[in-house]
């Protein structure tokens, strides 16, 4: 990842692609527990939030490897946001019954 320097003396860091294989990679090793996270991420040069995101992304959805039927990420996102709009229509559902009342 390299560094661009912007005006006024900043610097940003330059976005970097990871592919599932090196995020799997990055997470297991620090589940591994032989290293620090904070050593791992400067090891990667990542942030310790990327890191936690991408360990939480394995522990909610690492089952699906054991799955007959695997989904595609449009599967899985499409599942995900039809959860999140059922559970949308239930509070619009419950709020309009108290306002009926």
């Amino acid at each position: 990842m390299g560094i661009i320097p912007k005006k006024g003396g900043a610097v940003k860091m330059e976005r970097r692609k990871w592919s599932s294989q090196q995020k799997l990679q990055i997470v297991l090793e620090g589940l591994n527990k032989e290293t620090t996270i904070e050593k791992l991420c400067v090891k990667y040069e990542i942030t310790q939030a990327q890191y936690y995101k991408w360990r939480d992304q394995l522990l909610k959805y690492g089952h699906q490897a054991f799955e007959t039927k695997n989904l595609t990420k449009k599967e899985m996102r499409l599942i995900e946001e039809n959860k999140k709009l059922k559970g949308i229509i239930g509070d619009l559902t419950v709020e309009l019954k108290k306002n009926e009342l």
